[in-house]
């Protein structure tokens, strides 16, 4: 991703990640589906763990706990082939409002984001606008070089294949 801009590729890539500061990347996309859908998607884990890790990485979710309320606890478990130890991702949520926001921190590292998310319906449609907050400008730099940030377009792509499936159903 270059660090100012990605822009969607194709049509068929409606993500748009930028660079909003030193240390704020700011994600979004639109999806053809009910708020309170896509908000679910995000909230529980039964649904959450059918979409979110972005396939071209070649991790594999080893275990998802979701206890989405304020002051709740989230704990995601990695695994890839090329490690022998699972990665961990955790923190606590500390906003949850239904069909409008969600906010955690990432705690697995002290150089860890508060992610927040937006979700707003409009006209048949569902904005999410993802904001990560770093706590540094060489935070948010070395989350960039790693390659970290780059799967949230596949991720969101399988968010609305997913979504589409349910409405389907």
């Amino acid at each position: 991703m270059d660090q100012a801009k990605d822009k969607p590729t194709s049509p068929a890539s409606r993500t748009v990640a930028e660079r909003v500061s030193d240390r704020e990347l700011v994600v979004r996309r639109s999806f053809a589906a009910p708020v309170r859908i896509l908000f679910e998607a995000w909230t529980k884990p039964e649904l959450f763990k059918q979409w979110w890790v972005p396939k071209s990485f070649g991790l594999t979710l080893l275990s998802c706990e979701m206890d989405v309320r304020v002051g709740g606890k989230y704990r995601l478990e990695f695994g890839h082939p090329a490690s022998d130890q699972p990665m961990a991702f955790f923190g606590s949520y500390n906003e949850v409002i239904p069909d409008a926001r969600v906010a955690w921190t990432n705690e697995e590292s002290p150089d860890g984001a508060t992610t927040t998310v937006t979700f707003e319906e409009m006209d048949g449609r569902t904005n999410i606008v993802i904001h990560d907050l770093f706590p540094s400008k060489e935070a948010l730099d070395s989350e960039i070089a790693s390659g970290a940030t780059s799967g949230m377009s596949e991720t969101l792509a399988q968010l609305e294949a997913f979504i589409g499936d349910m409405l389907r159903s």
